[in-house]
Formats: structure tokens, C-alpha cells, sequence
């Protein structure tokens, strides 16, 4: 792990750097990148391109961050909803249960291509139309309508794993 950690970490950083714009960012992401390759050592013993295993570990990563962002918004678009419809800050009780919900969605989901889980969301969570959605990712609505069976098929595996 050390000899990984030396000879790449460096060049790591650089490639996240460049990727995200970021230093800030891209150092704590290299950073979470070995703390994760450390909690699952077993993964180094087969690894012959040390790149490349840091590449897609970081880019793992990466997905997970953009899924929690995408939690937050829509966290943060209930709570505008909410304070709009109550005339007024919703209660810690809701906020809570809003974010539990949220997570369990994100977990539920995880897993499941990009197009049928972009479909789900608009769907059951912004409300949107066959029409609509179908028009946002390119596709037919009929396809729409098999990515949100997919989906839900999904799920119910989900919840029975």
C-alpha cells in the first residue's frame, strides 16, 4: 500500500485536479480514494495496472459524490416546496423523514443505469410526464415506459436483497 501510495498518489492528484478544477477538491478526493483501496485490501492483491485501479476507485467515488449532490438538491427543492406550501420552515420531524426517504431512494436505486434512474426521478419525484421526460433523454415514450418498469423492477430487487 505504500508503494502505491508514493509512486501514484502524485499523479492522482494531477489527474483529478485536471478533471474536477479543482486542487481542494481533487485532494480530498485522492485522499478518500486510498482511505477506500485501505478498507478493501483484498482488492490490491490481483491489481497489475496501479493507474488504472486508482482511475476507476476514483471515478467510483466521483459517481457516489454526484449521487449525494443529486440528494441534496432534491432535499433542498422539498424544503423550498415545503416552506412555500407551510407558509414557513417545515419541522426538524419532517426535515428528517424528508432525508430518510431521500437516501432510501438514492439506495434503492443504486446500481441502475443512468437513463432509467434519470426517468424514475422525473418521474415519481418531480412529477413529470412520459412526454416530457422522453423529450429530455432523447427516447421514445415507450421507452420511457421500460426504463420506469426497469426501475421499479429494480427496486423491488433492491428491497428484497
Amino acid at each position: 500500500m505504500h508503494t502505491l501510495y508514493d509512486e501514484h498518489h502524485g499523479w492522482l492528484f494531477g489527474w483529478l485536479r485536471r478533471k474536477l478544477g479543482s486542487p481542494e477538491n481533487a485532494a480530498d478526493l485522492a485522499q478518500d480514494t486510498f482511505v477506500r483501496i485501505i478498507a478493501s485490501r483484498d482488492a490490491l492483491l490481483g491489481v497489475r495496472e496501479p493507474r488504472a485501479f486508482l482511475v476507476t476507485t476514483a471515478q467510483r467515488l466521483l459517481i457516489d459524490q454526484a449521487r449525494r449532490q443529486a440528494i441534496e438538491v432534491a432535499y433542498l427543492r422539498e424544503l423550498s416546496m415545503a416552506v412555500e406550501q407551510l407558509g414557513g420552515a417545515p419541522s426538524p420531524e419532517h426535515l428528517l423523514d424528508t432525508l430518510q426517504a431521500l437516501t432510501q431512494i438514492e439506495r434503492a436505486l443504486d446500481g441502475l443505469p443512468a437513463k432509467p434512474r434519470q426517468a424514475f426521478l422525473l418521474h415519481y419525484l418531480d412529477g413529470e410526464t412520459h412526454g416530457f421526460i422522453a423529450e429530455q433523454l432523447g427516447v421514445s415514450t415507450r421507452m420511457i415506459q421500460k426504463y420506469l418498469v426497469q426501475a421499479l423492477l429494480h427496486c423491488h430487487r433492491q428491497r428484497g436483497a
